[in-house]
């Protein structure tokens, strides 16, 4: 793993003993002795603390100097109301091709004076090219010298209170600037887990001593990539390069929710980014096909890559599973897929797991419900 990228977290992996893997670029964690099992429970029941260094922050300004102009700026590569989102606040959203399908889905905030990208780290050069090419009028700067990091669950809010004494003041998708032993804290209400908690950009230098100022804590354990893909998987959360990408639109993987009215047909901004033709069609006449919750039946977990049928014999494949694995949380196995959008709720269909056609049943999304604070 020698050509590998580290985070500013690497040195305090390897003291708590992860186990460290390849993973878009860089030598990251994929969990800690406790387990993957133990680890996803523990967020769910306490707060968990994710290195997501490896993520890229990108600081986006209009060269005019008035945010609106790179609010619109933006809204041209995205589906996506940013000159609607308030100062302090943040939104998810996508950058799209003309094609209509996903370069990439990320978070945008609203700092009064620019707007802080987080893209994820497999997409990061994609991103920045994609986004020099169509933000002639902005700066761009992606952030050096700044690790992230994750603090998810119940207990995330009383933790960081211990640090940052405002910290319950921030509602979901809040974000601000504050203070911790003279160091800034990029912090925002969010994360990828269905739990409450806050990501915090932090610079490299002052990484690992929050990180182990907030280990310290009865409530916190580390969490890797395995529990945090389990963790996702039942909040019905996509991964990219998984269950999106450049061919998948929106529409298709379920995540109409994040086109706001004004930019949809009819709206004061419809359209104007790139494959607004197929996605704005979509929104109108649906897709063919969706992304879908199953619940397999039985133990046996129906994992990406499987083909899926209509029926338990004969006939061509309706779809294939992108995510799957065994639920910790609702012990029992959940997988998304693509299907015929038609098929209704509460249906039937088969999973060819290792030659056996394997019933399932599909279920809305999430598997488990989220406990964000709004």
């Amino acid at each position: 793993m020698a050509d590998l990228k580290r985070t500013a977290l690497h040195g305090l992996h390897l003291r708590l003993g992860a186990r460290m893997v390849p993973f878009a670029g860089h030598e990251m964690p994929v969990h800690y002795p406790a387990g993957v099992l133990k680890e996803h429970l523990h967020t769910r029941s306490q707060a968990g603390l994710f290195d997501v260094g490896h993520m890229g922050q990108v600081l986006v300004t209009a060269i005019s100097g008035r945010q609106a102009d790179a609010a619109l700026a933006l809204e041209r590569l995205m589906p996506v109301d940013i000159a609607g989102l308030a100062e302090g606040r943040q939104r998810y959203g996508f950058l799209t091709n003309d094609a209509g399908g996903i370069i990439d889905d990320l978070m945008i905030a609203n700092r009064g004076d620019h707007f802080f990208l987080v893209v994820n780290a497999a997409r990061k050069a994609v991103d920045l090219a994609a986004l020099r090419a169509g933000l002639p009028d902005c700066d761009l700067a992606e952030v050096p010298g700044r690790g992230l990091i994750a603090l998810q669950g119940p207990a995330a809010e009383a933790v960081l209170a211990r640090l940052v004494p405002d910290a319950p003041d921030f509602a979901f998708m809040d974000v601000g600037i504050r203070h911790w032993q003279g160091v800034e804290l990029w912090i925002s209400r969010s994360g990828y887990t269905g739990e409450d908690g806050f990501e915090i950009s932090v610079p490299d230098g002052f990484a690992e001593a929050l990180a182990e100022r907030l280990l310290d804590m009865p409530e916190v354990a580390p969490i890797g990539l395995g529990a945090r893909d389990s963790l996702r998987l039942e909040a019905g959360l996509c991964l990219y390069g998984h269950d999106i990408d450049e061919e998948t639109s929106p529409v298709e993987a379920g995540l109409g929710w994040a086109i706001q009215k004004v930019r949809r047909s009819g709206g004061a901004r419809a359209g104007g980014f790139p494959g607004a033709v197929r996605i704005l069609r979509e929104l109108a006449e649906g897709p063919a096909r969706k992304r879908r919750g199953l619940r397999p039946e039985g133990r046996a977990p129906m994992r990406e890559g499987v083909q899926v049928f209509a029926g338990p014999e004969g006939g061509a494949p309706i779809g294939r599973v992108t995510s799957g694995g065994f639920g910790p949380s609702i012990a029992a196995p959940v997988a998304m897929a693509y299907l015929p959008a038609d098929l209704p709720e509460g249906s039937t269909v088969y999973g060819d797991v290792r030659g056996k056609r394997l019933p399932a049943r599909i279920v809305p999304m999430p598997f488990r419900p989220a406990s964000f604070k709004r």
